[in-house]
C-alpha cells in the first residue's frame, strides 16, 4: 500500500519533470488518496526535516534551486494574462458548426506560460460530426498565419459527445483531463467528467470546476450550416474528411516530419477521436514518470515498489 509520504513524493516528482515547484495546497489537490489535509501537511514536514523535499519560498521542491520559484512565478503572470486571450478565442471558436464544449489544456491549463506557449484546446463536438467541425477550425486557423496569431488557436486534441472517455489511463492523460480549464459548452465538460470518472483513482480531490461557464448557443450562421450537413450528406462528407486528413498525416509521420517541438508529427485518427499520438510525447512522459519514482522510493524506503 502506498504511504502518505510516498503519494507526496510521487506527486512532486511528476511536476518536477517540467520543473515545477507545488504550493502545499497544490500537493493537498494532487494528492493520491483521499485522507485528512493534516495527514498530508505531516508527511510533508516529515520530509522536510530529512531533506527529500525542499522549501523554496511559498513552494515546494525536490530542488533546492530558488531559480525554480522565480520561473513558476514569471510563468503563473503571463499565464494570467494569456487566460484572456484564451476566453476571447474559446468564444469565437464556440460559433463554429458542432462545436460543444471548449477547454484550455496544455500548460497554460495548469498556470504557466512562457513567451512561447501556445493557447492549446480541447474540444468537444456532435457526435459523428467531428470531422467537420475541425475542418473548418483549422481552416480559419491557416488564416491566421497571416497574422501571425495561429499560436492563439492550438486545437489539439477532439473528442465527439459519442466517445469522450479517454482510452489510455495513466498518471498523464489523468492529469491532463484534472487540469482542463472549461471555457464554453458546461453540460458537454460535466459529461466528459463523468465519462472519464477514472480519473478519481489519481486525484480524490482535484475536480474540474464548471460553474459559471455558458452553454453554447449557436448563432445563425452555424445554425444555416448545421442545417445544410445534418443530412445523409453531412454523413458521407465527415467520412471523407477524416479519411483525406488520416491519409496526409500518415504522409507527415512517414517522412519524420518535425513539429515545432521537435517531435515526429503524427496523429490518432477515428470517426470519434482526433488527437495527439500518445507515442510522441505522453509515453515518454510516463516512461520518464516511472523512472524518476522509482528512483524517489528508493532514495526514501530503499524500495523498488511504485504504483501508477
Amino acid at each position: 500500500m502506498i504511504t502518505t509520504t510516498q503519494n507526496i513524493l510521487k506527486t512532486l516528482g511528476y511536476f518536477d519533470l517540467f520543473q515545477y515547484p507545488l504550493t502545499r495546497a497544490e500537493i493537498r489537490l494532487f494528492h493520491g488518496e483521499e485522507i485528512p489535509h493534516t495527514e498530508i501537511d505531516a508527511a510533508l514536514e516529515r520530509l522536510l526535516e530529512e531533506k527529500i523535499v525542499f522549501r523554496l519560498d511559498e513552494f515546494y521542491s525536490l530542488q533546492t534551486d530558488f531559480v525554480l520559484a522565480e520561473r513558476r512565478r514569471s510563468g503563473n503572470a503571463l499565464a494570467a494574462s494569456q487566460m484572456k486571450t484564451a476566453d476571447r478565442v474559446a468564444r469565437f471558436l464556440s460559433k463554429f458548426p458542432y462545436v460543444k464544449g471548449i477547454a484550455v489544456s496544455g500548460s497554460l491549463s495548469k498556470n504557466f506560460a512562457t513567451k512561447k506557449t501556445d493557447i492549446d484546446f480541447f474540444i468537444v463536438t456532435e457526435a459523428n460530426r467531428l470531422w467537420i467541425a475541425r475542418t473548418f477550425m483549422h481552416l480559419y486557423k491557416k488564416i491566421t498565419f497571416l497574422t501571425g496569431r495561429q499560436h492563439w488557436y492550438c486545437m489539439n486534441y477532439y473528442v465527439d459527445v459519442q466517445s469522450m472517455e479517454i482510452k489510455e489511463k495513466n498518471i498523464f492523460t489523468a492529469m491532463e483531463s484534472v487540469t482542463l480549464l472549461p471555457m464554453q459548452g458546461k453540460k458537454a465538460m460535466d459529461d466528459f467528467m463523468t465519462d472519464n470518472n477514472w480519473v478519481v483513482g489519481y486525484f480524490p480531490f482535484k475536480k474540474i470546476i464548471t460553474d459559471g461557464i455558458p452553454e453554447i448557443r449557436p448563432g445563425a450562421l452555424r445554425k444555416i450550416a448545421e442545417k445544410i450537413f445534418n443530412t445523409g450528406l453531412g454523413d458521407k462528407l465527415d467520412a471523407w474528411l477524416m479519411h483525406i486528413t488520416e491519409k496526409r498525416w500518415q504522409k507527415k509521420t512517414r517522412l519524420r516530419q518535425l513539429n515545432s517541438n521537435g517531435h515526429v508529427m503524427s496523429m490518432v485518427v477515428s470517426r470519434h477521436v482526433s488527437k495527439p499520438d500518445p507515442k510522441n510525447f505522453q509515453d515518454k512522459i510516463v516512461e520518464r514518470y516511472r523512472a524518476k519514482v522509482q528512483q524517489l522510493l528508493q532514495v526514501k524506503d530503499k524500495t523498488a515498489s511504485i504504483v501508477l
